[in-house]
């Protein structure tokens, strides 16, 4: 009878396995009638295989937050009910797991830890896979030393087995890895080895990977004629199998080589070709990578309104996925496990605290002949549950503590690390198309219109660059780290005077020797930055005084904004939805200070922040 249930068990999974592609609510179903038959048998297989196969369900939903929440249930399960192994492999499927949510060190922890395992067991099957997955991972992490070197151990594994494919996808990768590093040569190298064995096998989609590929080392290579052929073949490849981001990355790699050429309107061409693909498929990858070229190629085209539209929604969307990063990263990782074990004490309280109320009614009840006791019990009943109370609402306001530590550091690091990419990435790359474009000039003929047309292009350029570098500054200010906060907070509000935006006058007391911790300084510089951009944007004032007072025990920071400008209803950031105003508060309320806002309408505004120190 029991052979029969288990042989049950499968069904459903079969059943689940044909509807995958097709009808996703009879394949969760199907897994769910496994999953409640397998646990009233204490068939522990059946629960194991439920694990990978609802996993499947939940990806293909695009639910990657409950796919990892399984994957983590699975774990938990396989390390009581299974063999080493079969932990291992449930381990592996919450790295994928986290991979998915872009949280790629936990990835890549479990996935090592999985692979001792196995390693201790001799079970070498999964090695090549792993050390594959291991090294794109870190390439996400912009570790590529340590993608390559897992990618060398990968083609080693998998070159000594049948497995063709996973050997292609490996040398793909490491070819990526090198790119990154600056390594052309190697680069070429594996990605041929990874061509001559798509080309035999007849694999499209390595094919496709390894010419984009190739035009990358041309474009960083600054070979420009090459890059051509490479995205030509790119995208016939893309086109025949409907891969909609290969296709839309080929048109951008056309797009680019016919700006470099001063092709315009063919560049055009291919640039709006790829807009509607990334509208029509959603590829961020995509989106992030036309803005700037759209932006670039309006104002080679002499249509600057256009080139800033595209320049300011590059922006914007640069904007969104720093806050989709944060909210991915820090929320969920940060906020979810590392607050897990305040929550557990908050558990533990209220227990304890629904313990003593039925404990009181217990007594209350039994004790009636007693009656001064039981009154005497019940107030100290009350005492001690204004105590458990007090106890939960300072972790609950610890927890809220943490998730904001959290999401600062995570947004201070966001920052930092674009920065970083904005600076050496996108400024050595425009940098060197300077310098190109002036070599180029020493050897060309050109009329005096060209000659003028020429040189507005390099204006532009300069222009371009310098905005980049200020972006970049203003994203992660290195004079903030290197001569701390008194200094930093000087040159910024000098730099908006010296634009002459509006009159800024900064004045501080007791404060340029004072040693004040990094976290704090980052913190406080964000939001005397958030605050004078409030006034600029909306107070319209004419001048703004900032102050940073230090007091002579150095126990008490204090920091002062004020301005001249329209004002406006206090009451009304109350209803406001705005995040200007919320990110100011959670800042203040991160250090532990205090915030007085005075304001109203035609009498400027005053902000007044105290920090212990």
């Amino acid at each position: 009878m029991i052979q029969n249930d288990t042989n049950k068990v499968k069904l459903y999974y079969a059943l689940a396995d044909q509807y995958l592609n097709s009808n996703l609510k009879e394949a969760e179903k199907f897994c769910r009638k496994a999953e409640v038959l397998s646990r009233r048998l204490n068939y522990k297989q059946g629960i194991l295989d439920y694990y990978s196969n609802y996993a499947n369900v939940l990806y293909l939903n695009g639910r990657f937050d409950d796919r990892l929440e399984l994957a983590l249930e699975a774990v938990e399960y396989a390390k009581k009910n299974a063999d080493s192994t079969e932990f291992a492999r449930s381990m592996l499927n919450a790295g994928i797991a986290y991979s998915l949510i872009e949280d790629y060190q936990s990835a890549v922890n479990q996935i090592e830890k999985a692979r001792d395992i196995l390693i201790r067991n001799n079970r070498h099957k999964y090695n090549g896979n792993i050390y594959n997955l291991l090294q794109l991972l870190y390439n996400s992490m912009h570790q590529y030393r340590k993608g390559a070197n897992n990618g060398l151990l990968a083609i080693d594994i998998l070159a000594k087995s049948k497995d063709k494919t996973s050997l292609q996808e490996a040398l793909s990768n490491l070819g990526l890895n090198y790119i990154e590093l600056k390594l052309y040569d190697s680069a070429k190298y594996y990605l041929n080895k990874a061509v001559v064995l798509a080309n035999a096998s007849g694999n499209k989609q390595i094919q496709t990977a390894a010419a984009l590929n190739f035009a990358l080392i041309a474009l960083r290579s600054q070979q420009t004629d090459s890059i051509k052929p490479y995205v030509t073949k790119a995208l016939k490849l893309s086109k025949a199998n409907d891969w909609h981001e290969q296709e839309g990355l080929a048109q951008y790699g056309l797009a680019y080589y016919y700006l470099l050429k001063k092709n315009n309107a063919i560049a055009q061409l291919y640039a709006d070709s790829a807009l509607r693909l990334t509208q029509q498929y959603n590829i961020p990858n995509l989106k992030q990578k036309l803005y700037p070229l759209l932006s670039s190629l309006y104002y080679a085209r002499q249509e600057p309104q256009q080139g800033y539209f595209y320049y300011n929604k590059s922006e914007m969307f640069n904007d969104s996925l720093l806050n989709t990063a944060i909210t991915k990263h820090t929320i969920f990782t940060e906020k979810k496990f590392e607050t897990s074990r305040k929550e557990a004490q908050i558990k533990l309280q209220q227990s304890q605290l629904r313990q003593k109320n039925n404990l009181i009614y217990f007594l209350f009840a039994g004790a009636l002949a007693l009656l001064s006791i039981s009154l005497l019990s019940y107030r100290n009943y009350r005492n001690r549950r204004k105590l458990q109370q007090a106890k939960i609402d300072e972790l609950e306001t610890e927890k809220q503590l943490m998730a904001t530590e959290a999401v600062l550091k995570g947004e201070e690091q966001e920052r930092t690390r674009l920065a970083k990419d904005l600076h050496d990435g996108l400024g050595g790359m425009l940098s060197g198309i300077k310098f190109s474009l002036s070599n180029m000039k020493e050897n060309m003929v050109m009329t005096p219109d060209n000659v003028n047309a020429f040189e507005r292009s390099m204006d532009m350029l300069d222009s371009s660059i310098k905005e980049m570098r200020r972006v970049a500054h203003n994203m992660m200010p290195e004079i903030l780290l290197k001569y701390g906060l008194d200094t930093a907070l000087m040159e910024f509000c000098t730099e908006i005077d010296r634009n002459g935006v509006l009159r800024v006058n900064y004045q501080s007391v007791g404060v340029h020797e004072a040693d004040i911790p990094q976290t704090i300084s980052v913190t406080i510089y964000r939001i005397v930055q958030e605050l004078l951009n409030n006034a600029i944007k909306h107070a319209h004032a004419k001048n703004i005084l900032v102050q940073l007072h230090q007091s002579n025990q150095g126990k008490l920071l204090a920091i002062t904004v004020e301005d001249d400008g329209n004002g406006f209803d206090t009451d009304l950031l109350k209803k406001s939805d705005g995040m200007g105003w919320l990110n100011i508060k959670n800042r203040v309320e991160f250090l532990k200070g205090r915030i007085d806002l005075q304001s109203a309408p035609g009498k400027g505004t005053s902000v007044m922040i105290e920090i212990n120190s």
